[in-house]
C-alpha cells in the first residue's frame, strides 16, 4: 500500500451461505484492496478475514502416485481416521484473522464496505441459529422402550445413561 493511498471503501457486502446457513460476505470491490474475502459465521457471530498477505506453513496432505490419485495404507488406519498415506508440506497460504466482537466487525464493516449504509448486516446478529439434526427425542434405546416419564430430548451422539432405582 502507498503512504498517501487511504484505507478502506474497498469491500463489497453481499448475502452468502456459510455452513447451509444465510449469511454475508465482504468481496473486494478494487484491485488495491488488502483481503480475498471475509466471511461471517452466524452460528458464532465471529468475521473471518483472509488477507493477501502470504505466509508459509506445514500442511498434511495426500501422498500420490504417478497417476495422482491418494495411496492407500496398506495396514489399519492413522490417528486421525485416514485410511490414505500422508506427507507434511510447507505451503503458501493467506494470512487470516478473526474478529469475535460485534463493536469491532462493525467498525471495520464501516472501514471496509462501500455498501454498508444500504446493508441490512445487523439482522445477521440477531439470529438464532438452530441444529435439530444435533438433538433428538429418546423414546427407545435399543429395543427397549423409554417411559413417557424418561423420554428426555438429547445431543446426538450422547450416551444415556439411566438409574433403575
Amino acid at each position: 500500500m502507498k503512504k498517501n493511498q487511504e484505507l478502506g471503501n474497498n469491500m463489497l457486502l453481499i448475502t452468502s451461505i456459510f455452513r447451509t446457513q444465510e449469511s454475508w460476505n465482504l468481496v473486494p470491490a478494487t484491485a488495491d484492496c488488502p483481503y480475498v474475502e471475509c466471511m461471517f459465521d452466524p452460528e458464532s457471530k465471529i468475521l473471518a478475514c483472509i488477507s493477501k498477505v502470504n505466509k508459509q506453513s506445514y500442511h498434511m496432505v495426500p501422498k500420490l502416485d504417478d497417476n495422482g490419485d491418494p495411496l492407500r495404507l496398506k495396514m489399519g488406519k492413522r490417528e486421525n481416521g485416514n485410511t490414505i498415506r500422508e506427507q507434511r508440506v510447507l505451503v503458501d497460504t493467506f494470512s487470516e484473522f478473526y474478529i469475535t466482537k460485534k463493536e469491532e466487525i462493525v467498525a471495520f464493516l464501516k472501514i471496509f464496505a462501500c455498501n454498508e449504509s444500504t446493508f441490512d448486516y445487523d439482522a445477521f446478529f440477531k439470529v438464532k441459529v438452530e441444529h435439530p439434526e444435533r438433538e433428538r427425542e429418546v423414546s427407545h434405546i435399543g429395543n427397549l422402550k423409554v417411559p413417557a416419564s424418561l423420554t428426555a430430548t438429547v445431543k446426538k451422539n450422547t450416551k444415556l445413561k439411566i438409574d433403575q432405582t
